[in-house]
């Protein structure tokens, strides 16, 4: 049965999933990338994109321009409805085929899924967040994207509250202050789990 040792991690764009996700790797856990997923399957649909969307959103060799069609869709919700339902069953496919062969360690792995409550797609009882307080949340996605604060504070807003998620996880992972803090964080987190599964 798919599914039965994963845990969801999760977070708010800007909150540092990414990095936490590899903290978590440096740190012996298992972790299934839905947005590593998504981007393949993304480039090898980069036919359907150009037929759906015009072909100026794909390259030269053939892979989706990511950031012009993340531009198109978050201002076109019906083109994001399209995209989403065209690319959510085979990304949830390609994670549950990972998750039978993780499920086999019967220890538990993350499955980094960024939209898994606004989605409720996936079902998985434990979660844990990467939380960041929303004001430093839009700062840092500001310094890493180069949006307004306007631009930022609208795609921020197309995800569920960040304290919200906090509220629903099992766990928490903090992250508002600098990298030490984190991989202190992240090290707690891996110890309380080896600790729940005597290992």
């Amino acid at each position: 049965m798919a599914f039965a040792y994963a845990i969801a991690l999760t977070g708010g764009i800007a909150t540092g999933k990414s990095t936490v996700a590899s903290l978590l790797a440096l740190n012996g856990m298992r972790v299934i990338d839905a947005d590593t997923i998504s981007h393949q399957i993304l480039d090898a649909s980069s036919g359907w994109v150009a037929d759906v969307f015009g072909s100026e959103y794909v390259s030269a060799n053939n892979k989706v321009d990511r950031t012009k069609l993340g531009a198109y869709i978050f201002s076109h919700p019906e083109a994001k409805k399209t995209l989403e339902e065209y690319l959510h069953p085979k990304i949830k496919a390609e994670i549950k085929k990972q998750s039978h062969k993780q499920d086999q360690f019967e220890f538990p792995y993350l499955i980094d899924i960024p939209l898994f409550f606004e989605n409720g797609n996936y079902p998985i009882k434990e979660s844990v967040v990467v939380y960041t307080p929303s004001d430093i949340q839009v700062e840092r996605f500001m310094k890493r994207n180069g949006f307004s604060k306007e631009e930022s504070l609208r795609r921020i807003a197309s995800q569920m509250d960040i304290d919200a998620k906090k509220a629903k996880a099992t766990w928490v992972i903090d992250n508002s202050k600098d990298l030490k803090h984190l991989q202190n964080e992240v090290e707690l987190f891996v110890e309380k789990i080896k600790k729940q599964y005597n290992k």
